[in-house]
């Protein structure tokens, strides 16, 4: 009875797990889906984005109101609108699965750099890692026949970057949620900037709002509470390399319900910077 007791919890963390994992990678799918069919421009859908989720996440600390509170601070909250705003009009460009892995690259790569910042030591193997993901990077956005619009990977670019530094300075937060949920607030009216360079060509549709409001109410706030949910028992190791699976999960769904095709160049870029990630994941050490 007892193993059945302890199996429970591990049960619940791996669906919390995988859930959260798929919600992340549909974001993707979601932004492309919805530019691609013209039913929503980026601005309005980044936008959408930003208010329905910070309408979700207030809704869940509302409802945990006796241990969540909305918390957050301006700086984090302009990181995440900076993600938000760069990863929206990335997608214009880049297809589901390419700019999946360029976004997690980016972010994988602002995190290390930031440990080595701190004074962090890497392993010879673990710098070995990073090398091979970073030329990963660089391969996939050659010029070249199947190489991704260099204006859509460096936005892209940034926006793993901004989402890299905001959870930087979210880590270690006693209450996770409660600070997602206070930064989507805040970043709520900075949405509005968003449409002031596209106020010409603003528009949606039905189809486009639904799929903005998914976007941000369910694979975004509901999303973030499932994955803090999981990081209970997840040990920091666990957590940075199930979130792995996040492209391989962005790059299948394109397939399967955007007809995306997998070039030669996609499948070697993401074996690099996966697989390098993986490596240095596993092996860098600290003094």
């Amino acid at each position: 009875m007892r193993d059945l007791a302890a199996g429970r919890p591990r049960l619940a963390t791996l669906a919390f797990t995988a859930a959260a994992m798929f919600a992340f990678a549909a974001n993707s799918l979601l932004c492309r889906l919805a530019l691609q069919t013209g039913g929503i421009d980026p601005a309005s859908f980044g936008a959408v984005r930003i208010a329905s989720g910070a309408l979700a996440l207030l809704l869940i600390v509302r409802w945990r109101a006796a241990t969540t509170t909305a918390r957050g601070d301006w700086m984090s909250a302009a990181m995440l609108f900076a993600y938000v705003a760069f990863f929206s009009i990335a997608y214009v460009s880049l297809s589901a699965g390419t700019g999946a892995l360029i976004l997690f690259g980016a972010v994988q790569l602002t995190m290390f750099g930031s440990a080595l910042r701190a004074g962090e030591r890497f392993a010879p193997r673990a710098w070995g890692g990073l090398g091979m993901a970073a030329a990963g990077l660089v391969y996939l956005v050659l010029p070249g026949v199947s190489a991704p619009p260099l204006l859509g990977a460096t936005l892209m670019a940034l926006a793993g970057a901004a989402w890299g530094v905001y959870s930087l300075r979210g880590r270690g937060a006693p209450d996770p949620l409660g600070a997602t949920a206070g930064n989507f607030l805040r970043a709520a009216p900075m949405a509005l900037l968003l449409w002031l360079p596209f106020a010409g060509i603003a528009h949606a549709n039905l189809a486009g709002i639904v799929l903005a409001v998914v976007s941000g109410a369910v694979t975004s706030g509901v999303g973030y509470a499932l994955w803090y949910t999981a990081l209970r028992a997840l040990s920091a190791m666990r957590a940075a390399t199930v979130q792995l699976s996040v492209p391989l999960i962005t790059a299948i769904g394109a397939v399967v319900f955007l007809a995306e095709p997998v070039t030669l160049r996609l499948a070697l870029a993401s074996v690099a910077i996966l697989g390098g990630i993986a490596l240095v994941l596993a092996v860098r050490t600290k003094p």
